[in-house]
């Protein structure tokens, strides 16, 4: 019964901390990397009769080339509230609107805007291990509670021997993806 707990306090982190780098992989899908990605504007939100709305729910989100993002509302009435939402998002983009598509010219990164986009990058990954921390020190914490109320100290410390080995794994995993980023960045 005690080693189904530990499984369990496993499993968990387990979770959590795969949920953390689906997070890491998401805000590191929106940053820009010189070329032109549909995936940045998974933030953007549009005011959709009232409600605020994803934009992917009321335009078709494209990419013709590797310089231009195409969108084309579903309703042709939802055209202004899509560039309204584009502008608000504050992404250094102008819209530019023909009354039924809007097309965005993607213009070539800076050296100093890859620099500063290098740097979001690297936060998001911090952001990443902080969770991971978090998570490691929530499991740890709870089989230290389940020692005091029984189980073992030696499949104690094995538990936390595997969730030290887990955590390090996807902190390996982390700076992998990190790395990949980065040069996607950094490439001209």
């Amino acid at each position: 019964m005690d080693i189904n707990k530990t499984k369990e306090v496993l499993s968990s982190a387990e979770n959590k901390i795969q949920k953390s780098i689906e997070h890491l992989d998401a805000s590191l899908a929106g940053i820009r990397a010189g070329k032109a990605n549909p995936a940045i504007f998974n933030q953007v939100v549009v005011e959709y009769y009232g409600n605020p709305t994803p934009l992917s729910q009321v335009a078709s989100v494209t990419s013709p080339d590797a310089r231009t993002i195409l969108l084309q509302p579903w309703e042709k009435s939802m055209i202004h509230s899509v560039e309204k939402a584009i502008m608000q998002a504050n992404m250094g983009f102008t819209p530019q609107n023909n009354g039924e598509t809007i097309r965005i010219n993607v213009p070539p990164l800076t050296e100093e805007r890859r620099r500063d986009l290098v740097k979001q990058a690297k936060h998001e990954g911090e952001n990443a291990r902080i969770s991971l921390r978090n998570t490691r020190r929530e499991a740890i914490e709870t089989i230290k509670k389940l020692q005091k109320d029984g189980l073992p100290e030696d499949v104690a410390k094995d538990s936390e021997t595997e969730i030290q080995k887990l955590v390090d794994n996807y902190n390996k995993k982390i700076d992998t993806i990190l790395d990949k980023k980065e040069k996607e960045i950094l490439a001209v």
